[in-house]
């Protein structure tokens, strides 16, 4: 990768950063934009909070409604994916006996949202099975669709899943939901700026994606799409200015999730800047790049650890990120092991009676970070027993 852009970035340079997918790390000229708004917020709080915020964020709004295609004002800000999902969980009146159709693939805290909102009214989360590794686009649909019933109501699956960094079908699974009469909600945090992203194009219900991740703005940056024949469902998790708003806007959408008082929202008005410095660096040239590392290693390292790949190693499944099957029994130890024996940070991730490795790769990655991180596995399974080698 180019070493300009790899100066671009706030990182340790003595950490052999692996693990971009968690939280994303943010560019100096995105990062001096963030200072520049919070500054603009200390130097006038009142103006900034309750005279120009709405300004500010629907000028954000706009800039990130023209990068995922869709209408702005079917956009708010929230700070995280599982905030976003919150807030349809628990506005869906659910009933007794219904279904949310979903898979055994998706990210923990999702799981455990729907959980809490299906058991207080004994519906039902179902996690449908799906195979691994993936084969084809057909048999994922195929198994997914098994999970369905007459008690469906909605469904909710990642376009790139957490734990196993998959690409799964979801378009053509939106397609299916509606012939069926159901609600599409989908989690796409890891989408925006890893793989193109067109709303309209999906013509999906509910979706949320994170730019603090491969979008790269501060911590905390998040949107939720809601469809506009849908967003009088949804009520805001916190009750605020915006229900029987002395100003109410065109929206009640922007009333009621957009102004929750006072708070930070400078990350979420670093979105321009963010999607400005991805067009000056040819981002997604960069992110084809990124795609030829991670997918180029692979196989070398399901070898190395006894593993075969989770998919097919192609666009269609992989992006920027790869899980590799490990046997351990003490996953995090061995996460910290590598973090402080050999300044490696990568996740060791639980999922279910599963562990996986995954590397994440982005702008500032080399083969020398891949070689790094295979010669102290190598050494971890040869000389310490975290790593089981039968």
């Amino acid at each position: 990768m180019s070493s300009l852009l790899k100066s671009q970035f706030l990182l340790n340079p003595k950490i052999t950063f692996l693990n971009f997918g968690s939280f994303g790390a943010c560019p100096k000229p995105i990062f001096d934009d963030y200072q520049q708004w919070q500054r603009l917020l200390e130097f006038e709080p009142v103006q900034y909070i309750a005279v120009e915020g709405v300004n500010y964020l629907k000028a954000s709004r706009e800039a990130l409604a023209g990068y995922i295609n869709c209408n702005a004002d079917d956009l708010v800000y929230v700070p995280n994916p599982t905030f976003a999902i919150n807030i349809i969980a628990k506005n869906l009146d659910l009933k007794a006996g219904d279904e949310i159709l979903s898979t055994d693939l998706e990210y923990g805290a999702m799981d455990r949202t729907w959980d809490y909102y299906c058991d207080k009214v004994g519906a039902r989360y179902v996690k449908q099975h799906i195979a691994l590794p993936l084969t084809t686009k057909e048999a994922i649909l195929e198994q997914f669709w098994k999970g369905y019933s007459s008690k469906t109501k909605a469904i909710f699956i990642s376009q790139i899943t957490s734990s196993t960094a998959l690409i799964l079908p979801v378009k053509e699974i939106c397609d299916m939901a509606k012939e069926r009469g159901l609600m599409t909600i989908v989690d796409g945090a890891h989408v925006p700026a890893h793989i193109p992203l067109d709303i309209q194009e999906l013509q999906v219900d509910v979706y949320t994606g994170a730019c603090h991740k491969w979008m790269m703005t501060p911590k905390g940056c998040t949107f939720l799409y809601v469809k506009r024949e849908m967003q009088h469902l949804f009520d805001p998790l916190v009750v605020s200015w915006g229900y029987k708003s002395a100003a109410p806007s065109h929206s009640q959408f922007l009333d009621y999730h957009q102004m929750q008082g006072t708070r930070d929202f400078s990350a979420f008005l670093t979105v321009p800047k963010a999607i400005e410095f991805m067009q000056q660096n040819n981002w997604w040239q960069v992110a084809a790049d990124c795609r030829k590392l991670a997918h180029s290693n692979y196989q070398r390292f399901c070898a190395l650890l006894g593993s075969v790949p989770l998919a097919p190693i192609t666009e269609e499944f992989l992006g920027q990120m790869c899980s590799t099957p490990i046997k351990t029994t003490q996953p995090e130890k061995l996460q910290r092991h590598l973090f402080e024996h050999y300044n490696i940070e990568i996740p060791v991730m639980r999922h279910g009676q599963h562990i996986f490795l995954r590397y994440s790769i982005n702008a500032f990655n080399s083969q020398e970070d891949m070689d790094r991180l295979y010669d102290a596995l190598q050494e971890i399974k040869a000389s310490t027993g975290l790593i089981d080698v039968a």
